[in-house]
């Protein structure tokens, strides 16, 4: 008789316990063991709980392959959800085997686990073992089926096809009730006290395993409604017209203002900080260092002489290289959209930038479209006070679209939900990058499927306060897609082409390279344990197909995007494996998370960086777009005049009618807050709570990546006392591990 000791751990989470019955059968290259019922006195799976058990054998299994794990009805009670964290299991010898789960299981089913030693496919030679990878892989193939949201867009999640999921199925552990027809247009409908429809089917419709758990929901509902309520009731999302004055402006969010966010409303119309932006504000990948100027853009010397100074000429500070450019190009065939019933306006505007022998960047030229000619004058420091001011803000509107739309949206959040899906369909639990890059996706297809049926969808979000709409969304990101390559995606690539390594206080650019640093030194560790030539990256299919997946699903099979198609060597995939996580974690933090003050220190005293919590005090939360979008003529979604095609003609009252409306501020500064405004539930970045790695190599790598990170926090946060406005979006504890909100 042999005895087997099976320790089972529930997670910890708000109904993560089960009362169903619960077998377990050990399978061994031996034989396997009989059906085991794990029962005790009392209830065995309660949230959190870690419970002991024994499975007799007539004979030693030899070593344990697989565990099966039955979950069936108990009694008369109705079936529940029970997330099953990992199973220990000691051999009569005292050899221990771990079995990573943390997963949720519905319904009634049977689930086979490996031991957690990470394998790729060429190092499993058993059938046994080689038929469970590819039936896992099918399973989960039906359950996270691709969809194509738009012509141009990388693939999507199709939530529809989780209705269609039996609870019987092995690996996709869900069960829905049918939805509503995706083409009805009943289920887009408004909610009491939002301003935007909501897609409501979408959104009831989440396999267990990716969707927000209860505390994140309630978090999030917690951020949203109060700020909607509240502008409600006070009349604001129902007002229409000018703003009278700038001032009635800080009353939006009288109770939510931050250190940075007073900054802004301060310095907003300055030249230094609107430079500054450029560096360390929420769209730090705009700037390209020049040689010579383009010739769409014919600025003469005596144009910034002015500014420039008697040392020098506009040719030496090219030559210096400290001339740089931003180029809203794609903004130049934008569609246009109305808002309050009233046509909006677009530009493509090209700003002129120059690193001042002070080290400040400062804006020497403003032309607001991509043709030159009498009817697009060349703005200049020297204009007047309201037309310079009106140039900046038609800039300050470009930032917003191509941020939002495309540096935001499209490069982190829809780029990170194809990774996530790759990973789900093309690699099984026991892969090696499986396990590395899971908790990199965690709830962004919940997040990225509440944005399509609150934002992009018709009468969302996004047709509430942008000049170009749902329509002009789609344009953008489809065309920024198209002219994406893997220099942009890859931090130190995109940081060399544009020519920005020399720029003095980009502290985006250090803390990035910092990180990006911290991350490649940690995947290059864990790619050394499990592929030891070049051969074996080649022969991997399962990465292979994951890699081509990606390819096909999130570039669109484009050959001039340069992202690989297949990997041939341990290095390719470092490299794109750091980039990979970089852009789900810090990329993310860097344009759309933000740092969280202690409000309760003195005016005019260092404010000292307090890690994440919720709820603060009201003075005491920030987040970076919220921060530089609470003051909206700093970063206006739409403008309501057209772009102007002479000087001397601004004034107070027609820069507050170019300027969006009351109504449509605060949609847009609402927006700003739902996307900013990180719930409960956080898992900073290196936080791996789920134990997917059992070998002592990797967990020591694990240590050692934590370790570099708490020592770039300590860095981060001692620079920025000396700082008059601290950046501290990329510090490690403030960086969620993934897209989450």
């Amino acid at each position: 008789m042999a005895v087997y000791r099976v320790c089972v751990t529930t997670g910890p989470y708000l109904r993560a316990g089960t009362l169903d019955n619960i077998s377990v059968t050990l399978v061994g290259t031996c034989g396997e063991s009989p059906k085991q019922l794990l029962d005790r006195l009392g209830r065995d799976f309660a949230p959190g709980s870690v419970q002991k058990y024994k499975v007799r054998c007539s004979a030693e299994l030899g070593e344990v392959l697989l565990l099966r794990l039955h979950k069936e009805r108990y009694a008369f009670f109705p079936k529940d959800s029970w997330y099953c964290s990992c199973i220990c299991v000691t051999a009569p010898d005292g050899t221990r085997s771990h079995f990573p789960c943390y997963q949720w299981i519905e319904g009634y089913c049977t689930i086979e686990l490996r031991p957690g030693t990470a394998k790729t496919i060429c190092q499993d030679s058993l059938p046994l073992l080689l038929d469970h990878r590819k039936r896992e892989l099918q399973g989960r193939q039906e359950c996270y089926r691709w969809k194509v949201y738009a012509p141009g867009f990388p693939g999507m999640i199709d939530v529809s096809s989780f209705e269609e999921m039996e609870t019987d199925k092995k690996f996709a552990l869900t069960k829905m009730t049918p939805r509503a027809d995706p083409g009805d247009s009943s289920g887009n409908r408004y909610l009491p006290g939002f301003p935007m429809k909501i897609d409501f089917p979408s959104l009831m419709h989440m396999e267990p395993n990716i969707r927000y758990s209860a505390t994140k929901t309630a978090s999030l509902l917690f951020n949203a409604i109060p700020a909607s309520v509240g502008m409600k009731l006070r009349g604001l999302l129902d007002r229409k017209g000018s703003w009278k004055k700038l001032d009635d402006i800080r009353n939006i969010f009288w109770c939510h203002k931050t250190v940075i966010s007073e900054y802004v409303m301060e310095h907003w119309c300055e030249d230094p900080f609107f430079g500054y932006q450029y560096l360390n504000g929420v769209n730090p990948v705009m700037l390209h260092c020049l040689s010579s100027l383009p010739n769409k853009l014919p600025i003469t010397n005596d144009m910034v002489a002015p500014l420039l100074g008697p040392d020098t000429c506009l040719q030496t500070e090219l030559e210096r290289g400290n001339i740089f450019l931003a180029d809203y190009w794609i903004l130049a065939e934008a569609p246009v959209h109305c808002l309050n019933g009233r046509p909006q306006y677009v530009a493509a505007p090209l700003c002129l930038l120059w690193l001042n022998p002070q080290g400040a960047l400062v804006p020497l030229a403003i032309q607001l479209s991509q043709t030159p000619g009498p009817e697009s004058p060349i703005f200049l420091p020297t204009d007047s006070y309201w037309d310079w001011l009106l140039a900046k803000t038609w800039v300050r509107n470009s930032e917003f679209l191509v941020h939002e739309n495309n540096t935001h949206f499209l490069c982190t959040h829809l780029l990170c939900e194809a990774f996530a899906m790759a990973t789900l369909r093309q690699l099984p639990l026991c892969h090696p990058i499986y396990k590395l890059l899971l908790p990199h996706t965690r709830y962004t297809l919940q997040v990225n499927t509440i944005a399509r049926a609150t934002l992009l969808n018709p009468e969302g979000l996004v047709d509430k306060v942008t000049s170009v709409g749902r329509q002009g969304l789609l344009y953008l990101m489809s065309t920024a897609l198209a002219h994406f390559t893997y220099t942009d995606f890859c931090l130190p690539d995109s940081l060399r082409a544009r020519g920005v390594l020399a720029i003095p206080n980009y502290h985006y650019r250090d803390d990035g390279l910092r990180i990006w640093a911290a991350i490649e030194s940690f995947v290059s560790e864990i790619v050394g344990y499990y592929y030891l030539s070049d051969a074996s990256v080649q022969q991997d299919s399962e990465l292979q197909a994951w890699v081509g997946e990606i390819f096909a699903w999130a570039f669109l099979g484009r050959e001039s995007s340069g992202f690989p198609r297949r990997l041939c060597t341990p290095g390719e995939l470092v490299k794109f494996l750091t980039a990979i996580i970089f852009n789900c974690s810090a990329q993310h933090a860097a344009v759309n998370s933000g740092q969280y003050w202690d409000g309760r220190a003195r005016s005019g005293m260092r404010k000292e960086l307090v890690l994440p919590l919720w709820p603060a005090d009201s003075t005491g939360v920030g987040s970076l777009q919220h921060d530089f979008g609470a003051w909206m003529p700093n970063t206006p979604s739409s403008m309501r005049q057209p772009p102007p095609q002479t000087k001397g003609t601004a004034t107070l009252k027609s820069y507050l009618d170019t300027l969006p409306e009351v109504n449509v501020t605060c949609n847009n500064l609402l927006l700003f807050w739902l996307v900013s405004q990180e719930p409960k539930d956080q898992r900073p970045l290196g936080t791996y709570p789920d134990e997917h790695f059992t070998e002592e190599a990797p967990q020591r790598s694990i240590a050692a990546f934590q370790n570099r990170l708490a020592q770039i926090s300590r860095e981060i946060r001692e620079r920025n006392q000396g700082l008059e406005l601290p950046y501290a979006y990329l510090d490690p504890p403030l960086i969620e591990n993934s897209v989450s909100i």
